[in-house]
């Protein structure tokens, strides 16, 4: 039997409209639409196109239904300024990404969410709150998808297409998600993160993720969850310089401009200091980009340290997609390109499922 919504999902999944998959695939637009209304069922020679021209292997048809998940449980950042198309396929890859993380989840013990809910309070307050609860003070934050998935948000990547979409986060069965644009600096990644651990405090699954307000409120939460108020006023000078602004960035591992803005909001800048230091950093390419920035992106503890067990089973990443009914790239979009592979000479395990799920220790 052959799964409706699997065509629709592989269809947005690679930003294709009935009729440019039916052209690809030599299918008319009426018999794709019922194939996806679940009318019709193609033949095996309709679904062999379809699969050539979505590049899915024919078995994720015969997978199980899934569903779509709903724009409107996503916090998509310009969500106005984001087209139908994009949107959908990044809905589509991180749908498929939680496959993924129900195959993790069925044989590891994952941590457990531990995100309190904090609606009630402003974020500057809020960010205050979840940093002494976690035991943060007011120290730097060395690696946020680490902080992340030791309390229980699952971290994934998007795929480098989707170079509109910065990153989104859901609620799902009670379980916090976080999609992460691998295309951007570190220093954006780190403040992308905290900007949907904002989303995901402050508004939860049983407030809206979408609008203006709900926008500023996590910048202003991240700001503040990143760089907070205490440890700027005791690392930095009134009215610093612009080389002051440059080198201190490195403490707080954010870019110069977010840096800067921070310093305005607590009044440590003019606003003549603020336009001046900006105009300034952007003559120097920090509007653009992060000259001198982190020389890496921040990756997922958790998926790693799956990746490694299951190699120590002999599995690798073309085993994995396939009983994902995926291929290797495309899960590989997913996790942040980590891959492994099968040590030579070993003999294959064809066993996966433990008695007892290993338990997965994340370093904060």
């Amino acid at each position: 039997m052959i799964s409706s919504s699997r065509i629709a999902v592989a269809r947005k999944r690679r930003g294709l409209t009935l009729a440019e998959l039916g052209d690809l695939a030599d299918v008319s637009v009426q018999s794709l639409s019922n194939y996806e209304r679940g009318r019709t069922e193609p033949t095996n020679e309709t679904l062999s196109r379809l699969s050539s021209a979505l590049r899915f292997p024919e078995s994720f048809f015969r997978a199980p239904e899934i569903d779509f998940i709903p724009p409107e449980n996503v916090s998509f950042r310009a969500r106005s300024k984001l087209s139908a198309g994009p949107r959908d396929g990044a809905l589509a890859a991180s749908r498929l990404a939680l496959e993924l993380n129900n195959w993790i989840e069925q044989r590891y013990k994952l941590p457990e969410n531990k995100l309190p809910s904090l609606g009630q309070f402003d974020p500057e307050t809020a960010s205050e709150v979840l940093r002494a609860r976690w035991g943060l003070d007011s120290a730097p934050i060395s690696n946020m998808i680490h902080l992340l998935e030791a309390h229980g948000v699952r971290v994934f990547s998007l795929p480098p297409e989707y170079k509109d979409v910065d990153a989104f986060s859901m609620w799902r069965d009670g379980t916090p998600f976080v999609f992460l644009n691998t295309l951007k600096t570190p220093e954006r990644g780190r403040f992308d993160a905290a900007h949907e651990l904002a989303h995901l405090v402050l508004h939860g699954e049983e407030h809206s993720l979408v609008g203006p307000q709900a926008e500023r409120d996590a910048n202003a939460f991240a700001s503040a969850f990143l760089m907070p108020k205490s440890s700027i006023v005791a690392r930095m000078p009134k009215t610093p310089m612009v080389s002051q602004i440059v080198k201190a960035k490195s403490i707080w591992m954010v870019s110069a401009m977010a840096l800067t803005y921070r310093l305005h909001e607590l009044e440590m800048l003019s606003d003549w200091h603020y336009r001046r230091t900006c105009i300034d950093l952007g003559k120097r390419g920090f509007r653009t980009g992060e000259p001198n920035g982190l020389p890496a992106r921040e990756k997922s503890q958790l998926l790693e340290k799956v990746f490694r067990l299951t190699q120590a089973k002999n599995t690798n990443l073309r085993d994995l997609a396939q009983e994902l009914h995926v291929n290797a790239e495309e899960l590989s979009s997913w996790v942040f390109g980590l891959v492994f592979t099968i040590r030579s000479g070993e003999k294959r395990d064809s066993g996966y499922l433990e008695t007892e799920r290993p338990r997965l220790s994340l370093v904060q």
